[in-house]
């Protein structure tokens, strides 16, 4: 990513301050969420300011966020000492131009709303065998055609691998959650 691009998102974050604590899953999953898991290690990727990170560490997992942006990653620090899960995360600034951080394989893979087809490998390897990956992007489905919304079916195409729990698209938004088999 360009010093641009990264000072562009530090700023956005910057002017959001910290996520309030929720103890509800991010919108894009609704009542799916009960199929994520609740043990075990997660990698947030492209975590933003924490809410997913602190949300997943509220249910039971041991998380890793990951973001491009050092404004981001220390809201998220923050969110995760005032949501009382700080010792259940672990926060790294990374570019995922160069790929997924290098992390022991884990139980969940999320990622909502960023989407990066060249990811989408990587994602499934880092799953140990029956993981799951929840993923959420934006979607021309219900919305019209833009610069990252994703084509409709394309996070199926994406992962014919995965053993498919749920799915869908509407509103702008495509989900999917999988199991790695």
């Amino acid at each position: 990513m360009s010093a641009e691009d990264r000072r562009l998102w530090d700023e956005r974050y910057r002017g959001g301050g910290v996520a309030p604590p929720v103890d509800d899953p991010p919108p894009a999953f609704g009542e799916a969420s009960e199929l994520v898991p609740r043990s075990g290690l997660a990698l947030d990727v492209a975590c933003g300011r924490g809410r997913t990170v602190a949300w997943l560490a509220r249910r039971g997992l041991t998380v890793i966020g990951v973001d491009v942006s050092p404004v981001a990653i220390d809201l998220a620090g923050r969110l995760g000492e005032i949501a009382g899960v700080a010792d259940r995360i672990t926060l790294r600034v990374h570019d995922l131009d160069m790929g997924l951080p290098t992390t022991p394989p884990v139980d969940l893979v999320f990622c909502h709303l960023f989407r990066d087809p060249r990811l989408d490998v990587a994602m499934v390897e880092r799953l140990k065998p029956g993981a799951t990956l929840a993923i959420a992007a934006l979607s021309e489905v219900g919305h019209g055609p833009g610069r990252f919304r994703m084509k409709p079916g394309e996070l199926l195409e994406a992962f014919p691998d995965l053993a498919v729990i749920s799915s869908g698209e509407a509103d702008g938004i495509g989900w999917l959650i999988g199991r790695k088999r």
